[in-house]
Order: C-alpha cells, then sequence, then structure tokens
C-alpha cells in the first residue's frame, strides 16, 4: 500500500533535480507507511517515484507509461536512472516501466548484509509481489550488470516470476574461468573485480574521491562516454556517496565470489532456464562472449551486440538497446 508524500516542491533538490527543473516540473512520490521519504526524485514529468517494503527492506523505483509490465533492474555503480533513456522508448511503445534500485542500490535501504545473490533474488520476488506485478506467464524482466546477476539468481529461484528476460553486459559469477593474469585490456575493464572484493580497502580509498572513481570507469569502460553527461554523472556520485552505498556495492562482488556464493552459482547452473533470453553486450565490450556464456544457462538463448558501444549499453545506446529488447518481445510472441 502505498501513501503520498509531502508535496516535492517543498523538498530540496537534488544536483540532478536542480538541471531537470529547468524544464520540466515536479513529479509526486510515493512511500510505503511511515518510512522516511526517498530523496531522489523522477526528472521528468513522464516519470513518478515510489518506495515499497519488500522482504523487510524499503526499495526505491520509478515507474513510467501504461500496460503490460516490465522490471528495469540496473548495474553497479548506477541506480535506476541509467534506464532513463530506455524508459521513454519502452513506455512510447506501450509498457508500464518499473525501474528499481535493488537493495544498497539508489535510494533504496542499505542494510548491513543481504548482499548475497540469492537473498537479493528474494527481494526481486518480494518486490513483484508487493507491487502486484505477478500475472500468469511472469512478466518481462530486463537487466544489466551487477542487476543481470541479481536478474539470473531471481529467474533460477522463481522461474514463474519470469516470462522472458534480458540480460545485458555481465558474465555469470563462477563460469567461465578468468585468466589469472589477464591482458592489458582486459585488466582494465575488470581490475575492479578484484578490487572491490577487497575486505574494507575500497571504502577506505574511495570514500572523498568518489567522483574520480566513477569517472575514471565511466571513461574506461564506455565508447559513447558523452552519453554519461555531468547531470548523470552528479547523480551517480550522489547516490554512490550515500551512508552505506560504496560498501553495498562492494558487498556484491565478495558475497558473489565467495565460496558460498560460488557454491550457490554451481547449483543454479545444475538447471538450465527454460524462459526466453536475449543477451545484449557492447561490440567494444563483451561482445560475442556473453551468449556463449549464457548458452550454458539457458535452453532458448539469442543475441544481439549493439555496435561501436562500450559496457554502458543502456546509456551509450539507449534507442538501439530498448529497439533489440521491442524486437526480441515481439519475435518471441509470434513463435
Amino acid at each position: 500500500m502505498e501513501t503520498t508524500l509531502r508535496d516535492p516542491k517543498l523538498m530540496v533538490p537534488s544536483a540532478v533535480e536542480a538541471a531537470a527543473l529547468k524544464e520540466v516540473a515536479p513529479v509526486a512520490s510515493a512511500s510505503n507507511g511511515d518510512l522516511p521519504p526517498v530523496q531522489q526524485k523522477a526528472t521528468s514529468a513522464e516519470f513518478a517515484d515510489h518506495s515499497v517494503t519488500a522482504n523487510g527492506i524499503r526499495l526505491h523505483y520509478v515507474t513510467a507509461g501504461e500496460g503490460e509490465p516490465v522490471l528495469l533492474i540496473p548495474g553497479w555503480p548506477q541506480s535506476w536512472y541509467a534506464w532513463r533513456l530506455v524508459m521513454k522508448d519502452l513506455a512510447a511503445s506501450g509498457r508500464k516501466v518499473y525501474a528499481l534500485d535493488p537493495r544498497g542500490f539508489g535510494d533504496s535501504d542499505k542494510p548491513q548484509g543481504g548482499y548475497d545473490l540469492a537473498t537479493a533474488s528474494d527481494d526481486i520476488h518480494a518486490f513483484i509481489e508487493a507491487v502486484g506485478l505477478m500475472k500468469n506467464g511472469g512478466i518481462d524482466i530486463v537487466s544489466h550488470d551487477v542487476g543481470t546477476w541479481i536478474a539470473y539468481a531471481h529467474a533460477s529461484a522463481y522461474p514463474d516470476d519470469v516470462r522472458r528476460l534480458v540480460v545485458s553486459e555481465a558474465l555469470m559469477p563462477g563460469t567461465p574461468p578468468s585468466p589469472v593474469i589477464p591482458s592489458e585490456a582486459q585488466n582494465v575493464k575488470s581490475w575492479h573485480f578484484a578490487f572491490n572484493r577487497l575486505a574494507d580497502l575500497p571504502e577506505m580509498l574511495v570514500q572523498g574521491h568518489e567522483r574520480a572513481y566513477l569517472t575514471w570507469l565511466f571513461a574506461n569502460k564506455s565508447v559513447r562516454s558523452w552519453t554519461i553527461d555531468p547531470v548523470a554523472m552528479d547523480e551517480y556520485v550522489r547516490v554512490f556517496s550515500a551512508p552505506g552505498a560504496a560498501r553495498a556495492g562492494f558487498e556484491y562482488y565478495r558475497q558473489a565470489f565467495s565460496e558460498e556464493g560460488l557454491s550457490q552459482a554451481k547449483k543454479r547452473m545444475t538447471t538450465k532456464l527454460d524462459m526466453p533470453i536475449l543477451t545484449i553486450s557492447g561490440s567494444e565490450s563483451l561482445g560475442s562472449i556473453m551468449e556463449k556464456n549464457f548458452s550454458s544457462l539457458g535452453t532458448k538463448v539469442s543475441a544481439r551486440i549493439i555496435q561501436n558501444c562500450g559496457h554502458y549499453v543502456i546509456e551509450e545506446c539507449g534507442t538501439e538497446f530498448a529497439g533489440a529488447v521491442s524486437q526480441f518481445w515481439h519475435d518471441e510472441t509470434i513463435k
């Protein structure tokens, strides 16, 4: 059950709001019960902010459009905001879009624990039930990066929740094995996997340097780097600098590659997913590797590689990404 919050015009705008409000009027927000209001306000009249309690924590999400629901799960170190371009296109195509901040992301709660993928998948299931998205045959889910880790774990644990699954720019922890010493080019794109897993050190080194850290990641893992503009960077720095946010993000890596996390992954891989799966990757990032990875995890896997695109496909190539998703849904519907 959602209740309307105080008028957002009385709230102090974030950096991204300040830029957006020059052209766009503020929108209404919703929260659950007596929980404190989310700090981020949606930046377009097409979007609306909400939060709901699911699996014992508050999860923030943004909606757009009307029609059949689709759930979007972002990657690290981003938030729902990374989907803003894709959301507009999918909403325009006649879908109601739910862009979620998972546990530890964006303006959702950042508890001390629960960053293993089994718990994260329970969060997604609880969210689907709490918001009333459950339907016969499941709903469409689209994911990116760490959000793909979560979406795959959720689809494995709750296959009836998922009608069709789109995954982008991530390989599943535990498969395939990585070389001990990557090449220089590979190291630029993947060094943070090892760094993020270190206990305590990443938090100590990144604190106070959040903008420099994120700027380096976005610059070196993208091709169309201009798509992550100063307004977007301000928003990502804001959410990444929030109390507990950096630790929460690092914990996903620590848990996924821990002994228990890899044991969970091994169990998941014993049963292939049966729902249709589309992998989307950037030609200058994972390319064809993603399809090969997921072909061992699902029975109905197809792939789309977006040319001249890096890791952040949902922002770098938002229109192409939304088009690939819509085409996948169309093809699977007429089969």
